[in-house]
């Protein structure tokens, strides 16, 4: 690990992308160079394989090859945060083990859930917690999204954070998102070491306001939310939100228009990689929308669109 990442980890941890070659194949050259360009725009560390990654479409091989590649490559150079997401108690837990061996910082997992109507109750989601937490000793960051279906009150988190140590992390993608931050800050206390937001950033100066200390992005302009974050952190709220004004933008066109594939499209524009491919039964962004996509990043001179060329 990074001796300078140490813990609390702090910042902008952007959603790594697969990468595929135009045949939908793992790139894991491609892949290299947009873990190097990630880090390069100012990630503070990373996350592979969540949604965003595409996750729901790899084989379990290609799981391993990605993960193997990605912190072979990243060798220390910021912390690696791993999703292990599944609905199985046993295996999320062997997944979490392998992630930790492997060298994760953290592995992000997802409650339980399945398709439109599997869901289990709190009881379960506790022991499933469980689990996963006497599995292995790095930090658990619990992933609170709408995808999941799945409620999770303040109070099970807070509780998940009382009873398991490397329980500590909670990304909060939810309506209302800053209040549930406020909420979950409130009654978690420091058990609660990393109260983060997601969704793109989408309500990052709010979620900032109500105490988020780290972002998880999507992968396209980690430069852009860095350019929020540091004044913020650095008591400079008006220039943080002068910033995130300028980048909203942009942030708005890839939450509600573009999805998962802005950052490819961004990377493979800028050189970055050679596709943007993703899988199907995923779809290429139509051509208008991937204009206006590109319009925005480069009024704002993001740098992906020049890191490659």
């Amino acid at each position: 690990m990074n001796a300078t990442a140490k813990r609390p980890y702090r910042g902008v941890f952007p959603v790594v992308p697969t990468i595929f070659d135009n045949e939908g194949k793992l790139d894991l050259d491609g892949q290299r160079r947009c873990l190097d360009f990630m880090i390069d725009a100012g990630s503070n560390g990373l996350c592979i394989l969540a949604n965003f990654s595409e996750q729901f479409v790899l084989t379990d091989a290609e799981r391993d090859e990605v993960m193997l590649a990605a912190l072979d490559h990243v060798a220390g150079r910021v912390p690696v945060i791993v999703t292990t997401t599944h609905f199985g108690s046993r295996i999320c837990a062997e997944r979490s083990r392998r992630a930790q061996d492997m060298g994760a910082a953290m592995v992000m997992i997802m409650p339980p859930y399945h398709g439109a109507t599997f869901r289990v109750g709190e009881p379960a989601i506790f022991e499933f917690f469980k689990t996963v937490s006497d599995a292995i000793s790095i930090p658990i960051m619990i992933q609170d999204a709408p995808v999941a279906g799945t409620p999770l009150s303040v109070e099970l988190l807070a509780r998940l954070a009382r009873d398991f140590s490397n329980i500590r992390y909670f990304k909060i993608e939810v309506p209302g998102a800053a209040s549930k931050l406020r909420s979950l800050i409130e009654v978690g206390g420091s058990d609660i070491e990393g109260p983060w937001d997601g969704e793109e950033a989408i309500t990052l100066l709010a979620d900032l306001d109500a105490g988020a200390t780290g972002a998880m992005t999507g992968g396209g302009y980690p430069d852009g939310i860095r350019q929020i974050i540091d004044p913020y952190f650095a008591g400079k709220r008006e220039e943080a939100k002068a910033a995130y004004e300028r980048w909203l933008p942009l942030i708005n066109y890839e939450n509600r228009q573009c999805g998962l594939i802005a950052c490819k499209v961004m990377m493979q524009a800028g050189g970055v990689i050679k596709s943007d491919t993703v899988r199907h039964p995923l779809q290429p962004l139509h051509p208008a929308t991937r204009a206006g996509l590109l319009e925005l990043a480069k009024e704002r001179d993001a740098l992906a669109l020049r890191w490659g060329k």
